[in-house]
């Protein structure tokens, strides 16, 4: 029926406003795992008109309603993100991935870009932490430059897997200078003994047919004070960056800068062998050290400007030492001493390749153009060194001193 007086009655419009959730009764409060709340969620129908998005007040609602033993550094990071966000609202893809302790790269650049911190405090004035919490804590802190990306480490760190690989490496370098040391009764300049070279471990350029040798070198050392120098790098700064950034880009990045250092040496000092971890070790000094310079601002590890010009003085010191034996040996041999330039081919692959990897934390690398271009370039040196082995020292007629 018409309205009286002819008058035309109009209904009325849909707020545009966020949808709200159902008010059904969830029922009592019940503890409940991950997957458990994912299906809840779903259930729930917390996104009714399917926008993709759901209120962060309305999830923090139901994780409290049936007490969900949720990390709260989890939640104060789905705060932050639907601060980012113009309405108050997360997406729920990321809310998905956020529970099931999976981050993309589109969650961390939400936080990234957001227009707050994190409303906690620092993770430095976390009290009671137990004393391998607190080493977590001070890897966080000692490698991440962002507060955000500590949180996230923090909250999420496992123990299980260990990082094995430094300390496998280290451990096996170990082993077998003291083997060495053992069977050749000495344990400083060892190169100097007339049975060092011949072990299959060493690369020398009359070998450059077994190819395992391009590898196989770092766990040889020069003497107790190489030896001392690399296994103390590599457990200070591996075992942390291991820590944070996993076994396969840690250890993608230590052999990349070992297999660099056999190779340029190869290139540029063709009659020179190589021994020592020291490729892989600059490789990881480098990325690091340049990771902290341009994010300076960020990183919270005590005394960083002292420890750098440590850091730097250590490792220049052993370069000088290798150019010095390379040059000037202290004791008359019957050939050339090892080459001091995989020192410096590390270093560059650390600061391309591993201020790559040390840049993209919890991101794929191969969604990362910088990536693509950086490993282009590693394999076409590759490619140009083993083409540089394979036909340049006969073209160039190399004098190579005969293989002991």
């Amino acid at each position: 029926a018409e309205p009286a007086g002819g008058a035309e009655r109009t209904l009325p419009q849909r707020s545009p406003s966020r949808p709200r959730p159902p008010t059904a009764d969830p029922g009592p409060a019940r503890p409940m795992d991950r997957s458990s709340l994912l299906q809840l969620i779903q259930e729930q129908q917390l996104d009714p008109e399917n926008t993709g998005f759901i209120g962060a007040e309305t999830f923090t609602g139901l994780v409290h309603s049936h007490e969900l033993p949720l990390d709260p550094a989890k939640l104060d990071m789905l705060v932050a993100l639907a601060q980012s966000n113009e309405r108050g609202q997360v997406c729920y893809q990321e809310l998905v991935d956020l529970i099931s302790s999976k981050r993309s790269s589109s969650f961390k650049r939400a936080i990234a870009h957001g227009q707050r911190a994190l409303p906690r405090a620092g993770l430095l004035e976390e009290p009671g932490l137990g004393v391998y919490k607190r080493f977590v804590r001070y890897v966080a802190y000692e490698i991440l430059p962002r507060e955000v990306d500590r949180h996230w480490y923090f909250s999420r760190h496992r123990s299980c897997p260990p990082p094995v690989f430094m300390a496998s490496v280290t451990l096996a370098q170990i082993i077998v200078f003291l083997c060495y040391g053992a069977r050749l009764n000495k344990w400083v300049l060892q190169t100097y003994h007339p049975e060092y070279m011949r072990s299959p471990l060493v690369y020398h350029p009359g070998h450059r047919a077994r190819a395992w040798r391009f590898l196989t070198y770092m766990f040889m050392h020069v003497g107790l004070e190489q030896l001392g120098f690399n296994a103390l790098l590599q457990l200070m700064i591996g075992v942390p960056l291991e820590m944070v950034h996993g076994l396969l880009r840690i250890g993608l990045l230590y052999l990349a800068g070992v297999l660099a250092g056999s190779l340029t040496v190869s290139i540029t000092d063709m009659r020179a062998p190589v021994v020592g971890g020291s490729g892989g070790v600059y490789a990881l000094c480098s990325a690091h050290l340049a990771n902290v310079v341009m994010n300076w601002a960020g990183m919270r590890c005590p005394y960083k400007l002292l420890r750098m010009v440590l850091a730097l003085v250590c490792m220049s010191s052993e370069v000088g030492r290798a150019v010095w034996l390379r040059f000037s040996p202290p004791l008359p041999t019957s050939g050339p001493q090892p080459s001091f330039m995989a020192h410096l081919a590390g270093a560059v692959v650390g600061v391309s390749m591993g201020l790559t990897i040390l840049r993209s934390y919890e991101e794929r690398l191969r969604d990362q153009c910088g990536w693509w271009v950086v490993l282009l370039a590693y394999g076409t040196f590759l490619l140009f060194a083993v083409f540089w082995n394979i036909f340049a020292y006969d073209l160039l007629g190399a004098q190579v001193p005969p293989p002991p």
